[in-house]
């Protein structure tokens, strides 16, 4: 695969997974390399092993490598099984795993050490309330003490609903917005809540 037909391929791979289950892909479009920069700024080679929820064609994924995640360190779990075999191709040393997000707590992907961020390419505002509190609940489950989800979303908040922030005992904040990607987009980082803290929509 050429680096001028990259972009058409994944666009149409992209495509094809959203007319398989467009509520799981949640946009026509893939999410661009601006926005990539922007949900991975916080992530480094020091930050420790990374897990990314729905990474689709890999944009995130390369993002991440280009921060200094080793590969050896980085998890990807794509739903679409077509999806997971082209990431296969594109990144032969990186792990990859073909299951939904709902099932993380039974996979048994990590050892107690767990992992040090999420990066979630997941269209939550296009999913259940009790899909998305399963989907957070084994994500953190996974998380070590401090670590955050990073996801993005189309509106100016949090696409987590409150009652699942409170349930989970969550915080939010945005740490990016980009303009230039589309549609814009807000990157959050959610958080377990410490003591005295409150939810941040």
């Amino acid at each position: 695969m050429n680096s001028e037909s990259t972009p058409v391929c994944e666009f149409t791979a992209f495509a094809k997974a959203w007319l398989r289950a467009p509520l799981k892909v949640g946009s026509i479009v893939p999410s661009g390399p601006v926005l990539a920069k922007a949900i991975t700024s916080e992530i480094t080679a020091s930050t420790g092993p990374v897990l990314e929820l729905g990474p689709g064609t890999g944009v995130f994924t390369k993002a991440l490598l280009a921060r200094g995640v080793a590969a050896e360190n980085l998890t990807l779990l794509e739903y679409d099984p077509k999806l997971a075999k082209l990431l296969s191709a594109r990144f032969p040393n990186v792990r990859i795993v073909s299951a939904c997000a709902t099932k993380l707590s039974s996979l048994g992907l990590f050892d107690e050490s767990g992992v040090a961020a999420i990066v979630s390419g997941l269209p939550l505002l296009s999913m259940p309330q009790n899909v998305i509190h399963s989907i957070l609940k084994g994500s953190f489950e996974q998380l070590r003490e401090g670590g955050a989800i990073y996801q993005f979303t189309y509106r100016p908040l949090c696409p987590v609903p409150r009652k699942v922030m409170n349930d989970l005992d969550l915080k939010s904040v945005c740490t990016s917005f980009s303009m230039r990607n589309l549609p814009p987009a807000w990157v959050f980082a959610i958080r377990k809540r410490g003591p005295h803290s409150e939810v941040r929509a």
